[in-house]
């Protein structure tokens, strides 16, 4: 059995590519997880496919290293500000952090974001300042940017205190100095033991965990992961769920399997005890918060309060007249049983019905969350509509509207920022410092959270490429009027069946085309951009009239510019708030929310009478 002093659980923090994900499979390798011949993945802790395509973290997963007699449980944590509800729960579970920051970038926002959430729980840090192989690399600078953001952040005297190891996660080694001794990666794991306290844990008294993470197993079903606090579990016990809220009965079971985790899986262990992250199976349901007890009238333990939702995007049954075609499950059942799993393992998203049959809402803190979930349903073999993101509005004491606003920190070289803000006015931004550096500039404003929704877009080509930013939920303010976020128009499909190369020759001078010859098109389709504000109708499935005097061979001569192709975030953003993105496992179609060119003429009528009125 091993002690809580013999344990160490830790979370890793870092900004996206700072390397956090290939420094767990160096410890793991210093650990012993791989056998001298086996063959070993790169990223492993990355294990979702879309985390290896976007080459980030999406969700909180748990590895140990088993290390000289010392388990070291490592919690890999999302860095982007969207997966907060995943890094929030994960503190819970920890005793301390390794924070990750790039030797020539230094710590950005997300890094901020996560490393706050870590200091206001009192959890000790240490600091490894990684890629330190790389050209250009500042590390005293970079030493004194973390000094700089744990003063910022409150830290305590004994987190601001904490050790600094250099290194390099893809070469293999690392130092305690900038310039020093190249080392293996076990010494890091050495300073992991010494600085980082063992968990604080009751070896003795009846069985207590809050479940901190929801994971599944194909032969026991449900997962609920967690820190043991007090006492011990092994298979066959007696537990209790308990109530969510107070008054609640607490529900009996018995456990079925403990799971450790070692290395890239989970095993089967005798017994969870104090101090360690486990699983245990049994359960037919329970959820991320809830407090698991040897005794139905024990007390449950409190759970972090999450970050409120900011946004909300609708989800709907797909009803184009290609609907079907593509996907396996295209019903509104289906599609709510699939919505409902997820708000039970992610908690930071919230699904609700609305009043319209097969339309769902989804709450979540930013828009790549949704787009992830969607992307992971239409792999799924799912068929659905997405809405353009909302900012969610609350009401005042005093009746006025308040919405949500955001701290937003844009880098960008020199010569882009007079276009960057020029864009931010129009996003009703409000500057509140400008940070000239070396090689770029930061930008530091506050802006509501729909200011941000097609941003991201907007400052790759403004700044062919070379602009960052990073978002933080700030507060809730009063409303600060009308904005216009998109500022080009469609070319909307008036006709059903396939686009010709003819009909889109004569379209194309027209503004940018999203489709090609052969695609199959509907009417309310979008497939093309104007550059005018307006919707243009148009007919991409025109065909020449052959006569006596012009043979088909002539449409040989007709060159199409390559369309653009949207990916699933760029396609949500894209979108006004009178289109949907019809998603299925094939394709991604942009479209009217009515189809019906009539229909919508007299919706936009009835929207103009409404707005002189």
């Amino acid at each position: 059995m091993t002690e809580p002093k013999n344990i160490r659980n830790l979370a890793i923090i870092a900004h996206v590519d700072h390397g956090k994900t290939t420094l767990v499979d160096g410890l793991l390798k210093a650990g012993g997880t791989y056998r001298e011949n086996q063959a070993t993945t790169e990223r492993a802790m990355d294990s979702m496919d879309l985390e290896k395509e976007k080459g980030i973290t999406i969700k909180a997963k748990n590895t140990s290293v088993h290390w000289n007699n010392h388990i070291i449980n490592i919690v890999d944590t999302p860095g982007h500000a969207d997966f907060g509800g995943e890094v929030e729960r994960v503190m819970k579970m920890v005793d301390g952090v390794l924070l990750v920051v790039d030797a020539y970038e230094g710590p950005q926002a997300q890094t901020r974001f996560v490393l706050k959430k870590a200091l206001a729980q009192g959890l000790r840090p240490v600091v490894f300042v990684n890629k330190m192989d790389r050209p250009n690399v500042d590390p005293a600078k970079v030493h004194d940017q973390v000094l700089e953001l744990f003063l910022e952040l409150e830290a305590t005297e004994e987190q601001f205190n904490a050790p600094f190891i250099y290194g390099s996660a893809r070469a293999g080694w690392v130092s305690e100095t900038a310039d020093g001794e190249q080392r293996d990666m076990s010494f890091l794991l050495e300073k992991i033991e010494q600085f980082i306290p063992p968990p604080v844990a009751e070896l003795e008294g009846e069985f207590q965990m809050l479940i901190s993470n929801i994971d599944w197993d194909n032969f026991v079903g449900r997962v609920a992961v967690g820190k043991v606090s007090r006492g011990k579990v092994k298979m066959g016990d007696r537990v209790y769920l308990l109530g969510k809220e107070p008054g609640e009965p607490a529900k009996a079971l018995k456990v079925t399997k403990v799971f450790q985790y070692t290395g890239l899986a989970f095993s089967d262990t005798v017994e969870g005890t104090a101090g360690d992250i486990v699983g245990i199976s049994g359960f037919e349901d329970a959820d991320i918060g809830q407090t698991v007890a040897g005794s139905p009238t024990a007390e449950a333990m409190p759970f972090v309060a999450i970050d409120p939702p900011t946004i909300e995007m609708q989800l709907s049954v797909n009803d184009s007249p290609l609907a079907g075609r593509e996907g396996e499950h295209v019903t509104s059942r289906k599609i709510r049983d699939r919505l409902a799993k997820e708000a039970k393992a992610n908690v930071a998203i919230q699904v609700r019905d609305t009043d319209l049959a097969g339309i769902f809402a989804l709450a979540a803190r930013g828009s790549m969350q949704i787009a992830v979930l969607v992307e992971q349903m239409r792999r799924e073999g799912f068929e659905v509509c997405v809405s353009r993101p909302i900012a969610i509005t609350k009401k005042a004491e005093d009746g006025t509207t308040l919405e949500p606003f955001e701290t937003l920190w844009v880098e960008s070289p020199e010569e882009y920022v007079g276009g960057i803000m020029k864009r931010l006015a129009a996003r009703k931004a409000r500057i509140d410092d400008i940070k000239p550096h070396a090689h770029s500039t930061t930008i530091v404003c506050t802006i509501p959270t729909r200011g941000i929704i097609g941003f991201e877009f907007e400052l790759m080509n403004l700044t062919s490429g070379h602009g960052i930013f990073s978002h933080l939920f700030k507060e809730y303010a009063p409303h600060c009027g009308g904005m216009s976020t998109r500022t080009t128009g469609t070319l909307v499909s008036t006709e059903g069946g396939e686009a010709t190369s003819y009909a889109l020759d004569t379209i194309q001078v027209r503004g940018k085309l999203f489709i090609g010859p052969g695609e199959q098109v509907y009417d309310g389709m979008l497939i093309g951009e104007n550059p005018r504000t307006d919707d243009l109708p148009v007919n991409p499935t025109r065909a020449k009239q052959l006569t006596n005097f012009r043979s088909a061979g002539a449409d040989k001569g007709i060159q199409l510019t390559p369309p653009i192709r949207f990916s699933l975030e760029r396609a949500i953003e894209y979108i006004a708030g009178d289109e949907l993105v019809e998603v299925t496992p094939k394709s991604i179609r942009l479209r009217k929310r009515l189809l019906d060119q009539h229909l919508r003429a007299r919706e936009a009528k009835r929207m103009k009478d409404l707005a002189e009125a």
